[in-house]
């Protein structure tokens, strides 16, 4: 695994460590259609939530999820409702934005 990839799979480790221990649950983890990727899908009571995890070494990882980003992940997160049926869970979007020393959860992103 390229350092890279090993990063990017710490951050999200993180991440669902930290959905986890707010009582979320994790559905799947690295979703993939043919849009793109979703990091984790998780369950917050009966809402159904995507979540992209963004982590960078300083500055905002937020700031990486533009536009063109959020049209992917909205495809992929519909492909992931068609496959599996789960239309009829209320559906939000979150980013988990991690840096080394903070961790921010930004819930109903976008």
């Amino acid at each position: 695994m390229s350092n890279l990839r090993r990063v990017g799979a710490e951050a999200e480790d993180r991440a669902a460590d930290y959905l986890l221990g707010l009582g979320y649950t994790i559905v799947t983890r690295r979703f993939k259609s043919s849009r793109g990727e979703i990091d984790i899908i998780a369950l917050d009571g009966e809402a159904l939530v995507f979540v992209e995890v963004k982590f960078r070494k300083q500055g905002m990882p937020e700031e990486a999820v533009d536009d063109t980003k959020v049209a992917h992940f909205a495809e992929a997160a519909d492909e992931y409702v068609y496959k599996t049926e789960m239309g009829e869970c209320p559906i939000r979007f979150d980013i988990i934005a991690i840096t080394p020393s903070d961790l921010r959860h930004h819930i109903d992103a976008f």
